[in-house]
C-alpha cells in the first residue's frame, strides 16, 4: 500500500510563508504523479499543484501560480509545497495524493487520484 503523510500545517499571518511536506512510502508507481490539493470549510477539494513523471512537468492553476511552488527531495522520497504571500482564503486542509498521472480538465486538477494522505491544516489569520 502506498502511504502519504503530510506535515507542516500551522497558523500563519497573512503575507507569511509556510512549507508543507509529504512523505511517500510503500511501493513505487511508474509512471507516477504527485498532487497537492486543499479543501476549505464548505468548499470542494481543489487541486493546487501536480507533478507528473511522464513529462517532468508541474501544473499549477492560476489561483496559486506565482505563490505556491512544488519541489521534492528524492533521497527522502518527500515532496514539498512552498507557500508564499499567504492569504486568508488559503485557509484549508491540505492534502497530497498520488497516482500514475495528473489529469487536468478545464484548467482544474482532477481530484480523483488513487492514494491520499490524511491532510494537514493551514490557518491564515491575523
Amino acid at each position: 500500500q502506498l502511504q502519504l503523510v503530510e506535515s507542516g500545517g500551522d497558523l500563519v499571518q497573512p503575507g507569511g510563508s509556510l512549507i508543507l511536506s509529504c512523505a511517500v512510502s510503500g511501493f513505487t508507481l511508474d509512471p507516477y504523479a504527485i498532487g497537492w490539493f486543499r479543501q476549505a470549510p464548505g468548499k470542494e477539494r481543489e487541486g493546487i499543484s501536480c507533478f507528473t513523471s511522464l513529462d517532468g512537468n508541474t501544473y499549477t492553476p492560476d489561483s496559486v501560480k506565482g505563490r505556491f511552488t512544488m519541489s521534492r527531495d528524492n533521497a527522502k522520497n518527500t515532496w514539498f509545497l512552498q507557500m508564499d504571500s499567504l492569504k486568508l482564503e488559503d485557509t484549508a486542509v491540505y492534502y497530497c495524493a498520488a497516482d500514475i498521472a495528473c489529469t487536468v480538465i478545464h484548467n482544474q486538477i482532477y481530484n480523483g487520484m488513487k492514494y491520499w494522505g490524511k491532510g494537514t491544516l493551514v490557518t491564515v489569520s491575523p
